[in-house]
């Protein structure tokens, strides 16, 4: 017997258990039992066999004519073919590499056999036929077996090309067979109350149905088991994090008060209250777990930084952790602009009353990482600027009290805690992550339920109104030529442009008319034909460190040898602010999602000029291609497209690998569809945690939310 936590080489061998590791990242029983069939098929009635057409799916009544076995012709491996008949035409079954199957489906045996009807050499067969025998001592055809038979429901589970649905089917019920009781995770009175299948019913009802409602039923169970347990999870976090000393950051200094009175302008309403809240949080002797989530430009750094001003003014030090060397060097040059004087202490122009300001990501030279290290140890740097070098052992800090970390989707919970762990005297730091992808409200609570959630909705005072229009250039040639004649338009009023391509060179994709835009061959288009009369620059992922640094130096400074026109991947996706940069034109703009647009948008407009965005595509206005660009292009309000977006495209692609790692991917629930059982059931959680803070009554529970930060924390141990 074997259970859910079994590894698979034990129960079905090495080599199959490879197999369904490389095709699925399927390593345990449970993982297999979780592999959900996507569809179910139907035998369907009784057929003749003259009355066979290709492509149908058939259930046919029929006797063991012949049968032979031989080798493959091209490759290892045998082919079994069984000639059945039914006395007025016959029909091939093929199975490859089971002889063994010719042990029971000798001449003479009677037998029902269904599949999908296909054509080898003129003749007709069934490749791998599901089937049934008739006992070998008896002619008699039972008319009720007959039809249980060609009404079962079969599983169709997602597959590959090395790994058929058969073989998965063959396997799931070997293993399924083999099956112990397994522990009931949501305790009875809940299985009750909401009408749920038991654990071990829904398993085999899953994947041995006799009717829809049998499935259905299952799926739900199961669902329910997935959200309950994932809400679980977060909520133990939320309260073992509760239970932590922090320390207090209360501000005995006055360097957020002066940092305020430079301010040219006054805070939104919502950055005053997510800024208060922030305030009380870092006030308190328990860490704060906070999710900042707003638009593009809705002033997100600004709260941030003034979070991190606090810290500093109460002793201790902040680092704010980005995903990528761009975003953070441009984090860097906005907090040091941002500060003035305030963040340069030690500098010739610097504020003796200020504090440091410092770099640290993967190309900073032994030079300034040394400078960096010594000024985070000592203390003298109050706030730390970095990509994951920063949880590199050599890194440490005086007095760690804050962690924010932007675009929290990049990174992961055990990330976040390699830099907590930084902190001294085993104190844990308060938490501030950031998104600028805005997430409805049910897949936050789902993923992010370990942290409270603020939104700022509202865009500051001083933002520009940005205009979206989709050019048809397949449709409307004319359109791509007036385009670029308003880039140039731009460029002539002093303003600037980025030119956005899906990927960097011609070698990543086939040369074709309908391969998407390449950054390189584009640069080297506009700037000789297009474009030819302005400075056209070109930034991409592969570029050095240095040469990245310096493209971005010439584009936002606009001097002298400044560039007029950024062409770009999407490493400026998230985080590059240039005031002065007006137009923003994205090639092929059916190549990317609602979000990942919406980002990009929302890098200009970001000054006193009027934004204008151009989203290029080949494709028809009346696919579903085009009908987003036009959606995106109807609206700014991130909130109703991240809507749209999940709708579209799913919740995979809108939130990435959630906090806990990759195994923590979505299986069977969905934040879309199930939004009804992801509130009931954080209501369930909710309540067992309010009268049971340890689950001592609930143990099977509690060794099932172990099991899976346990099952999160390998992933993120073995990807490190």
């Amino acid at each position: 017997m074997v259970q859910l936590s079994d590894r698979l080489p034990a129960v079905i061998g090495e080599k199959s258990a490879k197999s369904f590791d490389k095709a699925f990242g399927i390593e345990t029983v449970g993982e297999l039992l979780l592999h959900a069939p996507r569809r179910y098929a139907q035998r369907g009635e009784l057929s003749d066999l003259r009355s066979l057409n290709i492509g149908d799916d058939v259930t046919v009544l029929a006797e063991v004519a012949d049968i032979k076995n031989r080798p493959m012709k091209n490759r290892k491996g045998s082919i079994l073919d069984v000639t059945v008949t039914d006395g007025t035409a016959s029909l091939h079954l093929t199975f490859f590499n089971q002889a063994w199957r010719a042990q029971s489906l000798q001449p003479g045996r009677m037998g029902m056999f269904s599949g999908k009807v296909t054509a080898f050499k003129h003749l007709r067969q069934l490749a791998h036929p599901e089937y049934v025998l008739l006992p070998a001592d008896t002619d008699e055809v039972d008319p009720d077996a007959v039809a249980t038979f060609a009404h079962q429901l079969i599983p169709v589970y997602p597959a590959s090309a090395k790994m058929p649905s058969w073989r998965i089917a063959r396997t799931i019920t070997y293993v399924l067979d083999l099956l112990d009781a397994v522990p009931e995770t949501i305790p009875d009175d809940v299985v009750q109350r909401q009408g749920l299948l038991t654990f071990n019913d829904a398993l085999h009802k899953l994947h041995r149905p006799e009717t829809p409602d049998d499935y259905r039923a299952a799926k739900r169970r199961l669902t329910w088991d997935e959200a309950f347990v994932l809400l679980g999870v977060m909520q133990k976090r939320r309260i073992e994090a509760g239970r932590r000393a922090a320390q207090a950051r209360v501000p005995t200094g006055d360097l957020r008060a002066r940092f305020d009175q430079r301010l040219p302008y006054t805070l939104t309403r919502g950055q005053q209250e997510v800024g208060a809240a922030i305030e009380h949080d870092l006030a308190q002797p328990h860490p704060m777990h906070r999710l900042l989530q707003g638009e593009v430009g809705s002033g997100k750094t600004i709260v941030a930084l003034r979070a991190m001003l606090q810290v500093v003014d109460a002793g201790g030090q902040s680092a704010l952790l980005a995903p990528t060397e761009v975003l953070a060097q441009q984090h860097y040059r906005t907090l040091r602009s941002m500060l003035g004087p305030l963040g340069a202490r030690g500098e010739l122009d610097g504020d003796e009353r200020g504090t440091q300001v410092v770099l640290l990501t993967g190309s900073s030279t032994a030079a300034q990482r040394k400078a960096a290290l010594l000024s985070m140890a000592s203390g003298d740097a109050g706030i730390v600027v970095g990509t994951h070098a920063l949880l590199q052992d050599k890194v440490q800090f005086f007095d760690l009290g804050l962690i924010v970390v932007d675009e929290q989707h990049r990174f992961g919970v055990e990330q976040r805690a390699a830099l907590g762990e930084k902190a001294r005297d085993g104190v844990v730091p308060h938490t501030l992550v950031m998104t600028a992808t805005p997430i409805p409200r049910t897949a936050a609570i789902t993923v992010f339920g370990d942290l409270e959630v603020s939104s700022l909705t509202e865009l500051p005072a001083g933002r520009s109104p940005i205009a979206s229009h989709v050019v048809p250039a397949s449709e409307k040639p004319q359109y791509e030529i007036r385009m670029w004649q308003r880039v140039r338009e731009e460029a002539a009023k002093g303003h600037q442009a980025y030119v956005v391509c899906p990927r960097i060179s011609v070698s990543d994709a086939d040369e074709s008319e309908t391969a998407p835009a390449a950054a390189e061959e584009v640069f080297e288009r506009l700037r000789t034909e297009e474009l030819h009369d302005l400075r056209v620059g070109l930034l991409h992922g592969r570029m050095s460190p240095d040469e990245k640094d310096d493209a971005m130096r010439r584009f936002s400074q606009h001097g002298a040898d400044g560039y007029d026109v950024l062409v770009s991947t999407t490493v400026i996706e998230v985080g590059v602010d240039v005031p002065n940069a007006s137009t923003m034109v994205v090639l092929d703009a059916d190549r990317f999602g609602i979000s990942q647009l919406h980002q990009l948008r929302g890098r200009v407009g970001r000054g006193s000029v009027p934004g204008l965005c151009l989203l290029h595509t080949r494709q028809p206005m009346d696919t579903s291609a085009g009908e987003r660009l036009t959606a995106v292009a109807a609206t700014t309000d991130g909130f109703l497209l991240a809507d749209l977006d999940l709708e579209q495209r799913g919740e995979g692609d809108v939130l990435g690998v959630l906090q806990s790692g990759g195994r923590s991917t979505l299986r069977l629930l969905s934040v879309l569809r199930d939004q009804v059982i992801i509130t009931n059931a954080r209501d369930e959680i909710l309540a067992i945690f309010d009268a049971d803070p340890d689950l001592e009554r609930h143990p099977q529970l509690r060794n099932a939310l172990d099991e899976r930060e346990r099952l999160a924390a390998t992933d993120y141990l073995d990807k490190s």
